[in-house]
């Protein structure tokens, strides 16, 4: 440790300057250990290998059993030795008073009192060393188990999991039961240290003990039930906690959904209704705390009070030396006293978490023979299923997939296509394994990768997500990127394919996730390609080419099976699969299937009608004027409105890390300012409890000692002595000050607690304002980890720690300011041997401290990456088993968590060997002290009074006082980390008085962009350009241009995301950066690119603010073609969405954010790739609904889709955040050379091929 301390002092210190742990210590040692253990226990049990939470205890204990070992012998030193001084002590006293007094007698009890101090203080420092070392085992065997867990868990599992729980599991759960190896070795102390107790109170009080037994046994039982309470309390408190867990979970994923919507208030409303629930739960927990600690440190008063009240009863003489030695023995029994209710209360708690934690472990694993390999003689056939029935919910009685019967030859082409919720993406997921199988078979044959339609991307580089755990080659890669079309949006990044992506790809375009999805999946070079819906987000010219580059080109010689809506990419498949309500209903290709059935026909027809049109207004362009050259060699047409060409928005290419989107985390350097701990104490009533507190501690001190010394004063030395008082006036005036006593003790913890759930509250409710009103940029660049570590752990910590820290500080401090008052008052000389004391163990502390600090820090910075893993890959577990990628992201989990446990290794390291040489100090102090009261000629001081000095020295510690103040230290990182999110930039105003709307506004819905450059932070370079143009009211605007051009920033700065750095839009006149967000997002609807549903139901989910009657709620239902699919549904609109919305196809949930938009009736519409994920049927009667509902509306729609565009009166074509082109459709594609045309020119040609 010294080298560490010796560098911590001198600068701040990093995770790179920390050293490794141990090879037997580091989570994956630690993991394959503990692994071995569960699953010998399992062979051996013959219980099919489920996880009970006996077996999980089991190899918990088979894991750390050296450091259990060493713990049991350092418990037997330490608990023995600290029995030593309570014997001795009499014999001292009756030394003091002999006539003759022998020298060797008097130094060979100071001895023994040295030697057994330092022996406590030596044995102590390393059972909590190894203590915390059994911890960090514990918490790597259980992060590691629990993750590992979350990669197999079947589709019905994650539905009785929420990620708010799966959360608690990793930050809270894990932690408690890692805590409880401090109070393993209670269950058999406990009992020893009340049997030698009660030896010694025997010896020097004989019968007095049973007294003293049956007051002990009485304390102990009356912990019971309030151990019960506290365990009820527990269990909803952590209940309670999981429901707001869950709902900040998807709040923070959804932010940009919520924020669009103007729901963020909404839902913030929602947790803080949550949170009170929770705090009725943490009130009660913290009150019956407070009684616990005070029965615990009443104890000692409450037993000799009972105690030398039956000596008095039974006539049992009192003695000075005896008095002393049963007081400092009643100290002692305080430890077991408190420990076993709160050993009772910690195996209850950890028992809670055990449970959870079992409960998660014993959940449904996703079935591994569901899908079947072929035999090795099977060389054609790639996939095949026979008489399959497949459902995501075995207990429900509708069946999702019904009897599919289909083969797939090597090397063919299979496109997947129907309408809505037919079943399309099921289908893919069966041939992944992921959909319970009722009944028949389906084999494989090769290896598999996979497009999902929903695009998970990790908080990675982009060329870590499309390498994706393989080595890297380079000619291959290159040729990939071209066929994905990422070269030029590579160029785009100031990075290349070195930038991080945000949190779930948030500072990609939608297309620019799916097709590094897809360069992904290429890369992986399988023999079958699963893609889902791949072309969706992408434009009408990037799909072409994905589809002639990728599935035409390098997968040529591979199997593909491909769900679409596009009818266009329908033509090149060697079999297309028609789906209806589960069931393959055509099979063929695609001539053979158009005169066969109804189901392919409506597909066909629906994309024809909209063909026709664009036949129609494109009459006179030629078809053959074909664009082979890529988008970068697109020219600007005549009625280009940026034609100003000096004009060269060039991209930036900015230096330095500060460029990535996603920085690391930031952390304070430095001492923890007093500003903060001042802040903390005066937020409740401005600190006006504080001085009371500290009151009460002060007065309890003083009584103690004015108890102790009144039973000193009021009894004699010896038997030959007579008493100083009646034994009534003795035991009255005893008892009035240990009453006194407990009152200031019950008062101090009820204000202790009113002060720190008060400030809980206050800290919550400001920091979760602050996050809800902080802009979009925040959450693009703070991965949900950290968010969720602040409203988590350290909350946890300022709801329950800190508060109960700061306590016990106070009760060190005036408890050291007492013992040093007390061994002074005799003789003020011991002030000589204290002053350097006190300042030699303040300096060890200001030297540890630096260290300890930044190690504190570390550890809270270290421990949001494991929870961020956790998250991101149960969200991507289907990609991650299909690739075969599980064992690396375990490596992954590991790494992270053993950077989690160096920090923590570190710290409990500095935190021993600070102590050891605090205790080291003060023994030493001690021995001085007792040599000089040996040395002190009789008659001097009384024999009495030097006993009292004696029993306080025993409990004198500097080390209890730093350890507080450290650990104070350490906990109120907590508070700083929370007050940093207390402190974030604010969007604007929700609204503006002074410009505040009438009711009607915008009556015309003309937007004006004027000027407009926007960048998504200041450190990044600009998206959109310098852009301008006027949509007119009530027009339909389409905006067309390749994928990242900037389509859906401009959407953004509408609803003002991001503030322009130059310009302004105005809308009918307004100026939409003078008004409040309130008033500018209430009165704008959109459909967003990636169609989001929160848990709770249907209802919730299209009437959030509750604004809507169900009639109305019916007919937008009915208009977005769901009303009949829900009217099926038992519940009708109370029938339940998962989180996530994962029980609704993606299709579905397009079109419940259509219903919204229907219920909101805005004047301006925002279709942000609305239809992208439904069938061309399904399109043409939304594309109706809209026509109709919306006629004197200005909707803005980005469409991938040349054909979303038919009733479409403007077309903005954007490429690279510039304005290329913006005119009327009719009069772009009479332009040969518009670059409008040549991307209908394409389409048309593609659909006619």
């Amino acid at each position: 440790m010294g080298p560490l301390l010796a560098l911590g002092y001198k600068k701040t210190l990093n995770l790179e300057d920390i050293p490794q742990i141990a090879d037997c210590d580091s989570a994956n040692a630690v993991f394959a250990c503990f692994r071995n253990k569960l699953e010998t226990d399992s062979n051996g049990s013959g219980n099919g290998g489920e996880i009970s939470a006996l077996r999980l205890v089991k190899a918990l204990i088979l894991s750390t059993w050296k450091e259990i070992l060493w713990t049991t012998l350092f418990s037997v030193i330490c608990t023995l030795a600290s029995y030593v001084g309570p014997c001795l002590i009499n014999a001292f006293v009756k030394y003091l008073d002999e006539p003759h007094q022998l020298k060797y007698k008097g130094y060979a009890l100071v001895s023994i009192f040295f030697l057994s101090k330092l022996m406590w203080s030596l044995s102590e420092r390393h059972l909590f060393f190894q203590l915390r070392k059994m911890a960090i085992r514990v918490r790597a065997a259980l992060f590691s188990i629990i993750y590992k867990k979350s990669l197999r868990l079947s589709n019905q599992s994650k539905k009785c999991h929420t990620s708010g729980e799966n959360i608690n599991l990793m930050s809270v759960d894990v932690e408690r039961i890692a805590f409880f190896s401090w109070y393993v070795h209670d269950i058999w102390r406990v009992p020893v240290e009340v049997f030698l107790a009660l030896l010694i109170l025997y010896k020097y009080l004989g019968l007095a003990s049973l007294a003293t037994f049956v007051a002990t046994m009485i304390l102990m039982l009356a912990n019971i039930p309030l151990g019960k309470l506290q365990e009820k309390f527990q269990k909803e408190l952590m209940a309670s906690k999981d429901q707001r867990m869950k709902v900040t979970s998807e709040a923070l994923r959804n932010m940009r959904i919520l924020k669009l919507q103007n729901w963020d208030m909404k839902f913030l409303a929602k947790i803080i209704e949550l949170r009170n629930v929770e705090t009725k739960w943490l009130k009660k927990q913290l009150y019956t705390s407070a009684i616990i600690a005070f029965i615990h440190l009443s104890a000692p008063m409450f037993v000799s009070m009972v105690t030398f009240g039956f000596c008095i009863l039974m006539e049992i003489p009192l003695e000075s030396g005896k008095i002393l030695s049963a007081l400092v023995t009643f100290e002692l029994l305080q430890g077991p006293i408190h420990n076993l209710p709160d050993t009772i209360s910690m195996i209850v708690q950890t028992k809670v978490s055990l449970d959870r934690i079992v409960s998660f472990l014993y959940l449904e694993d996703l079935h591994p023979n569901i899908v079947e390999n072929f035999s090795r003689d099977v060389v054609d056939v790639a996939v095949e299923m026979v008489k399959g029935n497949f459902s995501w919910d075995l207990h429900s009685p509708n069946i999702t997939l019904k009897d599919l019967n289909f083969r797939v030859y090597c090397g063919m082409r299979v496109a997947v296509c129907g309408s809505v919720g037919s079943g399309k993406s099921s289908l893919l997921s069966c041939i992944l394994g992921e959909v319970p199988k009722i009944s028949g078979t389906i084999k494989l044959n090769g290896t598999k990768a996979y497009v999902a339609q929903s695009p998970w991307i990790q908080t990675e580089k982009i060329v870590d997500n499309i390498l994706f755990g393989k080595e890297m080659d380079n000619e291959r890669y290159e040729m990939i990127i071209e066929a994905c079309s990422l070269k030029k949006d590579l160029e785009l990044f100031a990075y290349g394919d070195q930038t991080i992506i945000g949190e779930k790809g948030i500072n990609l375009s939608g297309g620019q996730k799916q097709r590094i999805q897809i360069a992904r999946a290429l890369y992986h070079d399988a023999d079958i390609y699963l893609l889902d819906d791949p072309f969706s987000a992408v434009d009408a010219h990037t799909g072409t080419h994905l589809f002639k580059e990728c599935l035409l080109g390098i997968l040529s010689s591979k199997t593909i099976v491909y769900v679409t809506h596009q009818i266009e990419f329908l033509t090149s498949a060697d079999l297309i699969l028609v789906m209806r309500d589960g069931k393959i209903t055509q099979t063929g290709k695609y001539e053979e299937i158009l005169s066969s059935g109804t189901d392919f026909m409506e597909l066909v027809g629906a994309h024809n009608k909209a063909l026709e049109y664009l036949n129609c207004i494109n009459h006179g362009v030629a078809l053959d004027n074909l664009i082979n050259e890529e988008d970068d060699n697109i020219l600007c047409s005549e009625k280009s409105i940026q034609n100003d060409e000096p004009k060269n928005y060039k991209i930036e290419n900015l230096e330095g890390s500060e460029s990535q989107l996603v920085q690391e985390e930031k952390r304070e350097h430095g001492r923890v300012s007093f500003s903060l701990y001042w802040k903390y104490v005066t937020a409740t009533y401005k600190g006006a409890l504080v001085p009371l507190i500290l009151l009460a501690q002060i007065l309890f001190q003083l009584l103690q000692i004015a108890s102790r010394y009144w039973m000193v004063f009021a009894t004699p030395i010896s038997e030959d002595v007579g008493p100083n008082v009646r034994a009534s006036t003795l035991i009255f005036i005893y008892v009035t000050f240990i009453l006194g006593s407990s009152l200031c003790v019950i008062m101090r913890s009820m204000f202790v607690v009113i002060t720190g759930y008060k400030t809980a509250i206050q800290l919550f409710k400001k920091m979760h304002l602050c996050i809800f009103r902080a802009p979009i940029s925040f959450f693009d660049s703070t991965p949900s980890g950290r968010i969720l570590n602040r409203v988590s752990i350290d909350q946890s910590v300022v709801d329950t720690s800190i508060p109960r820290q700061f306590e016990e500080l106070l009760i060190s401090i005036i408890g050291f300011l007492g013992t040093i008052a007390v061994m002074s008052w005799g003789a003020w000389q011991m002030l000589i041997i204290f002053i350097p004391m006190t300042m030699a163990c303040f300096w060890y502390q200001q030297y540890y401290t630096s260290t300890a600090r930044e190690l504190s820090r570390l550890t809270g910075v270290c421990q949001a990456p494991i929870i961020q893993h956790f998250t991101e890959s149960s969200l991507g577990s289907t990609t991650i088993k299909c690739f075969n990628q599980e064992e690396r992201f375990i490596a992954t989990n590991l790494k992270l968590v053993d950077g989690f446990s160096r920090p923590k290794f570190y710290l409990s390291s500095a935190m021993e060997w600070l102590c050891f040489r605090m205790d080291t100090l003060t023994s030493i102090t001690y021995a001085i002290s007792l040599i000089f009261l040996i040395t002190v000629p009789k008659g001097v001081l009384s024999p009495g009074v030097v006993g009292l000095i004696v029993t306080y020295g025993l409990s004198l510690s500097m080390h209890g006082l730093i350890w507080d103040l450290s650990k104070l230290g350490n906990q109120i990182i907590s508070i700083e980390r929370i007050m940093q999110y207390t402190c974030l930039s604010s969007e604007p105003p929700l609204s503006v008085e002074k410009n505040r709307l009438d009711h009607e506004w915008p009556s015309q819905g003309r937007v004006d962009i004027v000027d407009l450059q926007v960048r998504y932070a200041p450190h990044l370079p600009l998206v959109l350009r310098g852009l301008s143009c006027t949509f007119p009211g009530g027009m339909k605007i389409g905006i067309v241009g390749r994928t990242g051009s900037g389509k859906s920033t401009l959407v953004q700065a509408i609803f003002r995301m991001f503030e322009p750095t130059t310009g302004q839009i105005r809308i009918d006149g307004i100026n939409i950066s003078k008004i409040g967000l309130h008033d500018l997002r209430s009165r704008l609807s959109i459909i967003p690119q990636d169609p989001t549903m929160f848990e709770g139901t249907l209802r919730s989910n299209l009437d959030p603010l509750e604004e809507y009657t169900d009639e109305q709620i019916w007919e937008a239902l009915d208009r977005c073609q769901l009303g009949d699919e829900v009217r099926k549904k038992e519940v009708k609109l109370d029938s339940i969405v998962n989180e996530n919305g994962d029980n609704w196809s993606i299709g579905q949930r397009q079109l419940i954010c259509l219903g919204r938009v229907l219920l909101k009736r805005s004047k301006v519409i925002v279709l942000d790739e609305a239809t992208a994920s439904v069938d061309t049927v399904t399109d043409y009667i939304i594309q109706e609904t809209l026509n109709q509902c919306f006629s004197t509306s200005t909707v803005i729609t980005i469409a991938h889709r040349i054909t979303s565009i038919r009733d479409i009166n403007m077309v903005l074509l954007l490429d690279n955040g510039v304005a290329v082109e913006y005119d009327s459709p009719a009069r772009l594609l009479e332009n040969k050379s518009s670059s409008f045309a040549k991307l209908v020119n394409e389409y048309t040609r593609r659909c006619s091929s």
